[in-house]
């Protein structure tokens, strides 16, 4: 089933798209979702919403961002056309603003004032945050110790901006963990809370939510590359944790049969060291915080530990309708190690002057092996989900301790 006024797939009615989405949740948490789901389909048609929406995506996020050719990387890789769909000039520094924009006017419809969240690299947070500090309401976010270390400088963003951040000490002590811990605070106050999931994951109707909020990006990108080249991109490339990024990017395209639709997972330290959160190309189908997914899993169907040097995709499962992509062929799903997506950071600051989310950084590093085995006139389209302020801290800890050098020259490494 496709949205007719988009051609994106839609999920059915109980969320599923094909074999993959659906809800696996404690009885509890049945009526809120359902109270959510009604919320969304009243909402995402009416006039006033949408026109309130609009408006902060407008004179307060910044949009419609530009989509940038990279000429200088073009020329240096000789082939395809490298074009950026500029997600980190919103305002917060990423894509995450898009989605939680919308859910907290659903909140504000719903007459909820205590908002949760999760978030892995931060930006989700931040971007929480931010909309609760615009709309006076409470904010507390999730994120696992680690991430809390590596991306101090978002935690302390939260905090200023008025949020609570809790520190998750168990598990791996990352993102899968944060969920965790999230979903059990909605169990214990679903009655005043509202979840502001941040990724095109978890229970119905969050995939089909998220997604919607941020179909803009590639809306936006289809029509600025028609009117910059006149016709489609050749192919589309976003990194995938969970996906919110890319699937905004990759559902206005997906009845374009002549677009290559590739996502980039995390290889991490190697896909065969098992230091990795490559969730759909080395996962199997199964269940992972309350919905059906390629994901990590032992032979008990529990969650692996799963490593990537960029906080926002150490994650062990993926989107259900990146999972409805894979299965089907619509999508072509590679991976990036952290060493590859690290040399793309440096690269893409070095040639282009725009400093990258490591996130983002998986999609440019896939993107330069492949515009240079394409022919010169070929197009690709890259979102470039946010950038790397958040992250320079972090690499320079990896250089002073001399787990990675900036003497990098070439695309790649």
């Amino acid at each position: 089933m496709t949205d007719a006024a988009t051609g994106n797939p839609l999920p059915d009615a109980k969320g599923w798209f094909g074999e993959f989405g659906g809800r696996f949740v404690p009885p509890q948490l049945e009526p809120v979702l359902d109270e959510i789901a009604e919320a969304f389909e009243r909402y995402r048609d009416d006039e006033d919403f949408n026109r309130e929406y609009e408006y902060y995506l407008r004179q307060f996020v910044g949009r419609p961002n530009p989509l940038y050719l990279c000429d200088k990387l073009t020329r240096q890789q000789g082939g395809a056309k490298i074009y950026l769909k500029r997600e980190d000039l919103n305002h917060t520094g990423a894509h995450k603003i898009n989605n939680t924009l919308g859910q907290v006017l659903l909140a504000k419809r719903l007459g909820k004032k205590r908002i949760i969240a999760e978030t892995g690299a931060g930006q989700h947070g931040v971007a929480t945050a931010t909309a609760c500090a615009l709309f006076d309401m409470e904010c507390i976010i999730y994120m696992g110790e680690i991430d809390t270390e590596r991306q101090a400088l978002n935690v302390f963003r939260m905090e200023l901006l008025g949020a609570k951040v809790v520190a998750v000490k168990r598990g791996t002590r990352t993102l899968k963990d944060a969920v965790d811990e999230a979903l059990e605070d909605l169990i214990t106050n679903y009655e005043t809370t509202y979840y502001m999931l941040g990724s095109a994951v978890g229970p119905h109707p969050y995939p089909a939510m998220v997604k919607h909020f941020q179909c803009m990006i590639g809306r936006e990108a289809r029509e600025q590359i028609l009117a910059a080249e006149g016709r489609l991109p050749d192919a589309v490339v976003a990194c995938v944790g969970g996906g919110s990024n890319a699937i905004g990017l990759f559902a206005p395209f997906y009845d374009d049969r002549s677009v290559r639709i590739i996502g980039v997972e995390p290889a991490g330290k190697g896909l065969d060291t098992g230091e990795h959160a490559a969730s759909i190309t080395l996962g199997k189908p199964g269940i992972i915080h309350g919905f059906k997914c390629y994901t990590l899993s032992d032979e008990n169907g529990d969650p692996l530990p799963v490593h990537s040097v960029a906080a926002g995709l150490d994650y062990p499962g993926v989107g259900p309708e990146h999972s409805f992509y894979k299965a089907t062929g619509r999508g072509e799903y590679v991976s990036v190690t952290d060493r590859e997506a690290l040399d793309a950071f440096v690269e893409l600051a070095r040639v282009e002057g725009i400093i990258p989310a490591i996130e983002s950084a998986h999609a440019i590093a896939y993107a330069l092996k492949l515009a240079a085995e394409m022919e010169p006139g070929q197009l690709i389209v890259v979102n470039l989900s946010g950038r790397g302020d958040k992250d320079v801290r972090q690499v320079a800890g990896m250089v002073e301790a001399g787990e990675y050098t900036l003497e990098v020259r070439g695309a790649m490494a």
